[in-house]
C-alpha cells in the first residue's frame, strides 16, 4: 500500500502530556508521552496506516494542528488534557472535521474533581474513552480504522 492510499491518524495531546511519566504517577501512570507515541505507531504500523503524532501547551497551536488535520487525517484522537473542559476553540476546530474524532483520557475524569466532569469535546467527539491509560489511544487507533 502506498502511503498516499494510507489512511493517518492524528494524535494530538494537550497541555502538561509532555510532563507524563513525572507528573502525578499516581493519577496518570509512569509512561511517558514517548512511551504512548511508541504505542500508537506500533498499532498503525501493523494496520497500515500512518500516524501524526502532536502534543502543544499551547492552545492556538492545537488549533492548527487540528485545521491541518481537517485536510489530511482519515481520523483523529485527540487528548486535551485541561483544554477539555475550557477551551470552546478547540471544539469549534474539531466541529469543522468531517471526520471520526475520539476524545481519550489517561485517567477517569469522573472520578475526579468536579470541574473535570465537563467536556466541550464530547460534544463534537464520534465517542469518549476514559480511564484505560495508554490502552484509550489504542482502542481509539482502531475505532478510527474500523
Amino acid at each position: 500500500m502506498t502511503l498516499e492510499a494510507m489512511k493517518t491518524i492524528y494524535v494530538i495531546n494537550g497541555p502538561n502530556l509532555n510532563l507524563l511519566g513525572t507528573r502525578q504517577p499516581e493519577i496518570y501512570g509512569h509512561e511517558t508521552l514517548e512511551d504512548i507515541e511508541a504505542l500508537c505507531e506500533a498499532t498503525c504500523t501493523t494496520q497500515n496506516a500512518k500516524l501524526v503524532f502532536r502534543q502543544s501547551n499551547h492552545e492556538g497551536e492545537l488549533v492548527e494542528v487540528i485545521h491541518e488535520a481537517r485536510l489530511q487525517a482519515s481520523g483523529i484522537v485527540i487528548n486535551p488534557a485541561a483544554y477539555t473542559h475550557t477551551s470552546i476553540a478547540i471544539r469549534d476546530a474539531l466541529s469543522a472535521c468531517d471526520m471520526p474524532i475520539y476524545e481519550v483520557h489517561l485517567s477517569n475524569v469522573h472520578r475526579r474533581e468536579s470541574f473535570r466532569h465537563h467536556s466541550y469535546i464530547s460534544h463534537v467527539a464520534t465517542g469518549v474513552i476514559a480511564g484505560l491509560g495508554s490502552e484509550g489511544y489504542l482502542a481509539a487507533i482502531r475505532h478510527v480504522l474500523g
